[in-house]
């Protein structure tokens, strides 16, 4: 199973279509907040199951702050993170996904990839599509791949 995880497109949808081409067939999309009124032209392109929460951008929407679903045996949860401190740093919504009984917790917010495998958690922000913050400030997103044994492994991507 392939999945592609997005974040902080800010209503420029180009480099979420180029990202869909290059890793061509996903399994699932997911989009972690800040898509600004897109919805339905995401859903429209992506050709599978869409998982979409709501960024601290996305006003008078009506798609949820916070998702929980499972992928495989992973219980995944997403938020964009901004009510977390992500800014600072990844203490306050690690202690959550733990509450949560989370397996994986997926963020977006601060444009900067980042991925935190621990024993019992793993932690990612893809980075952002659109206006990408960390050094080289190139594009960024994730790619979610799940073995035949149904083990997930992570790869930070750029355009």
């Amino acid at each position: 199973m392939k999945i592609l995880i997005v974040s902080d497109t800010h209503r420029y949808l180009g480099n979420l279509q180029t990202a869909l081409e290059e890793e061509e067939p996903v399994d699932m999309l997911i989009h972690l907040g800040d898509i600004e009124h897109q919805m339905a032209d995401v859903i429209q392109m992506a050709g599978c199951p869409v998982h979409m929460i709501a960024g601290n951008n996305d006003f008078l929407c009506n798609l949820p702050e916070e998702e929980e679903f499972e992928i495989g045996s992973y219980h995944v949860w997403i938020t964009h993170g901004h009510r977390y401190g992500v800014s600072f740093d990844t203490e306050e919504i690690k202690e959550e996904a733990r509450i949560l009984g989370a397996d994986i917790v997926m963020f977006g917010h601060t444009h900067r990839p980042h991925l935190e495998e621990e024993e019992d958690l793993i932690a990612l922000n893809p980075g952002s599509m659109t206006y990408p913050r960390q050094s080289g400030r190139q594009p960024s997103y994730m790619v979610m791949t799940l073995d035949k044994e149904g083990k997930a492994s992570f790869e930070i991507k750029y355009l």
